[in-house]
């Protein structure tokens, strides 16, 4: 009988054990997360723990019984891998730490991670937001990516880092928080209402043409 894996979790290639990346907003851990890490790790005996590209930590190898049990220990949500949804938002520290930051790339990444954190896609979509021109953040080839300057905030659609790679296009520049939040509404509106399903950013606009998304933000 096909086992359906428990929420959270990803059934792994032996087909036996399950992964799990909790969701970390911002990549931003605190002492009592670390604790809890380690200690369902000993607990649990997990042998792989992973820091993923999305500024998450991937637990490998646990026990179908256990998952449960370890979300629970840890006391922190379901990241989303598989699903069509916001998957992260990836942040650099921006002011928070970084000489090089002029604006709060990391507190603003939480705040877009917060706001669309379990709300449907057409597919799995991944946002950077980086605090200054240098793009640590690796916004160009996110689906949804935005970047710094002293003057406002930078923002880009239909970024694509895989086989197929693909630079965001730019569709607004200098433009507050206020505004960039706004922006975004719109434009995840509208890829939501004319994307295909399992339809990836960068080939939606591929498909329909940044024009036509451009004329939905005027």
């Amino acid at each position: 009988m096909k086992t359906t894996p428990p929420k959270g979790a990803i059934l792994q290639r032996d087909k036996e054990t399950y992964a799990i990346v909790p969701r970390i907003p911002g990549g931003l851990l605190k002492k009592h997360h670390l604790r809890a890490i380690s200690d369902v790790v000993e607990k649990y005996d997990i042998p792989i723990v992973k820091i993923t590209s999305g500024q998450r930590i991937a637990l490998v190898g646990l026990k179908l019984e256990d998952v449960a049990a370890v979300y629970e220990d840890l006391g922190m949500d379901p990241g989303k891998a598989t699903e069509l949804c916001l998957h992260y938002v990836q942040s650099c520290p921006g002011t928070e730490v970084c000489k090089f930051g002029v604006r709060d790339s990391l507190g603003f990444g939480i705040q877009l991670e917060d706001m669309l954190a379990g709300s449907d896609m057409p597919a799995k979509f991944k946002i950077g937001v980086s605090g200054c021109q240098f793009c640590c953040a690796e916004n160009h080839v996110r689906d949804l990516g935005m970047f710094a300057k002293k003057s406002g905030w930078t923002i880009s659609f239909g970024g694509h880092s895989g086989k197929n790679a693909r630079v965001g296009n730019i569709i607004a520049e200098d433009i507050s928080e206020e505004e960039a939040i706004e922006l975004i509404t719109k434009c995840i509106d509208y890829y939501r209402a004319n994307a295909k399903p399992r339809e990836r950013a960068g080939r939606f606009i591929e498909r329909t043409g940044i024009e036509a998304l451009m004329a939905q933000l005027r």
